[in-house]
């Protein structure tokens, strides 16, 4: 029983942790696009790919699941998410899953605006949003929102090109000079990562980890520490099951004055998972038992309260 990690890049920690579960089960595969890509390097085997918008792309990584045999494949990049998600019945043809939710989910999660309204529409508490500049002018005018705001491209991840924004003559600027921005409200308070892990059996929330970020670099968490909320994975169960998702995914969530406010959603592995697995929640071996025909048992918050992680840089060292 083979799997293949998609778009591997630096996530490192990923593979090492897919290796130790499939261990003396099957191997693991990784793809990048680029040699430099030193995720690809701890995995058994790996392939060199084309970026994801090349013509015929997604018939290589086909080819690549039938020649090694692939029972489970994910990415760990948004843009790829939909891409797989489409293609999803193809992979299966061969004998292949793909670990992750529905095209329409992923892509909504992709769009910030369609998932501020589906979160507005459903009750949840959750920044305002707004992409025509006019529209924001007249609630700001009208008191229903200040300064800062974020303005943002509403399709986009890894926080780029994300600027925090003080007056109305600079959102006029930012909007002249890129298209496809959004207006999102300053969600004032202390911000939680969640790491989900949603049967792809049976649907139900199994694994939930939730860390309160003490430090954020590149739009990745850099220091957090863990803790426990009933309150929270109550609504995280909510909003997961009521949304749909399915296999991974990792939830960007605000405490403010005792409200949590659901940000945004990663159908995937985020970059502060390690906290999660080095916590006690390996969601490679659900991935495991779900390749294997078998459901989970749900097991919420089964990890202790004040771990603290520390990210720092390593170096992967390779003659070519």
């Amino acid at each position: 029983m083979n799997f293949l990690i998609l778009a591997a890049g630096t996530r490192n920690k990923v593979v090492q942790y897919f290796k130790r579960a499939f261990e003396g089960v099957g191997k693991i595969v990784a793809t990048d696009a680029s040699e430099l890509g030193p995720a690809i390097y701890d995995a058994d085997k790996y392939y060199i790919v084309p970026p994801i918008n090349e013509p015929g792309y997604i018939d290589i990584i086909l080819d690549i699941c039938k020649k090694e045999n692939i029972s489970g494949v994910l990415s760990l990049i948004d843009p790829e998410l939909s891409l797989l998600a489409e293609n999803a019945d193809k992979f299966r043809e061969i004998g292949t899953t793909v670990i992750g939710s529905s095209y329409e989910l992923c892509e909504m999660s992709l769009d910030k605006m369609q998932m501020y309204n589906w979160l507005a529409g459903h009750g949840y508490e959750c920044a305002r949003s707004w992409m025509d500049k006019e529209d924001f002018f007249k609630a700001v005018d009208a008191g229903e929102v200040s300064f800062p705001v974020f303005v943002k491209p509403y399709r986009g991840s890894a926080s780029i090109s994300i600027s925090k924004v003080y007056d109305k003559e600079t959102v006029d600027l930012l909007f002249s000079h890129e298209d496809g921005l959004m207006i999102q409200e300053f969600l004032d308070g202390q911000e939680i990562g969640a790491d989900v892990y949603i049967d792809m059996i049976s649907g139900e929330v199994v694994s939930v980890f939730t860390k309160k970020k003490i430090k954020m670099r590149a739009g990745e968490t850099d220091k957090a520490v863990s803790f426990k909320d009933n309150e929270l994975f109550a609504l995280i169960e909510k909003f997961v099951l009521e949304a749909g998702y399915r296999g991974q995914i990792d939830i960007d969530i605000f405490e403010i004055n005792g409200h949590y406010c659901i940000s945004e959603v990663n159908p995937r592995f985020g970059g502060g998972y390690p906290h999660a697995y080095e916590s006690g929640c390996d969601h490679m071996k659900l991935i495991l038992e779900n390749l294997r025909g078998n459901v989970n048992k749900k097991n919420i918050g089964a990890y202790d309260e004040g771990i603290y992680m520390m990210k720092y840089n390593e170096v992967k060292i390779r003659k070519m």
